[in-house]
């Protein structure tokens, strides 16, 4: 797997349902200025994958306040994202979704972000935090199976935005409430005296 931590995020240009309109060349570099959680999914229509586009539509108010875009993507068309759109949550549908839906129904953009499963020809889990430059602050990917953790992805969020307004760094399981340190050895003595 390819590390893209500190690299700019692959460039691309696709199809995508964004409010129930279908837009021909939805670009990450109309998002310059803001925060991305680019995330992609396996498939429409499927088991695991409407939680996690349900969970991140449950935070999207705390993710805007944070001055981020939430994107989905995975290798459905256009019209399956919207056929999907307009299947109600207790049918397994994703009605009420509000953030993009990307098409990557050529895989490339899955391909570039080294997400792309070739055996099925569909996407893992992966998830790429991607910075008002454009520049990839963090990545996961899981495996099929595995469903994400939104409240993580919001506190990786704020781990970034509290490191770029103060300098300090954040130390495991660290979020608003919990103290920093500061990236010296003097830091990491204080952190740890009470």
């Amino acid at each position: 797997m390819a590390l893209l931590i500190g690299k700019p995020a692959p460039k691309f240009k696709a199809k995508a349902v964004v409010e129930k309109n279908i837009v021909n060349d939805y670009s990450l570099e109309n998002l310059k200025g803001q925060y991305v959680v680019l995330f992609f999914y396996p498939l429409d229509f499927t088991f695991v994958c409407p939680t996690e586009l349900h969970a991140f539509q449950e935070k999207l108010e705390e993710f805007e306040k944070r001055n981020a875009q939430v994107v989905g993507c995975s290798v459905d068309s256009v019209y399956s994202h919207l056929a999907w759109l307009n299947t109600p949550k207790t049918k397994g549908g994703i009605e009420g979704i509000d953030y993009p839906l990307i098409s990557d129904i050529n895989k490339t953009i899955a391909k570039d972000f080294d997400v792309l499963h070739e055996n099925e020809g569909i996407a893992f889990r992966g998830l790429f935090l991607i910075d008002k430059a454009g520049v990839v602050r963090h990545q996961l990917v899981n495996d099929l199976p595995l469903g994400r953790s939104v409240d993580e992805v919001l506190r990786m969020l704020d781990s970034l935005i509290f490191f770029e307004n103060n300098g300090e760094v954040c130390p495991a399981n660290w979020n608003p409430s919990k103290k920093s340190m500061k990236p010296t050895f003097e830091g990491l003595e204080q952190y740890f005296t009470v």
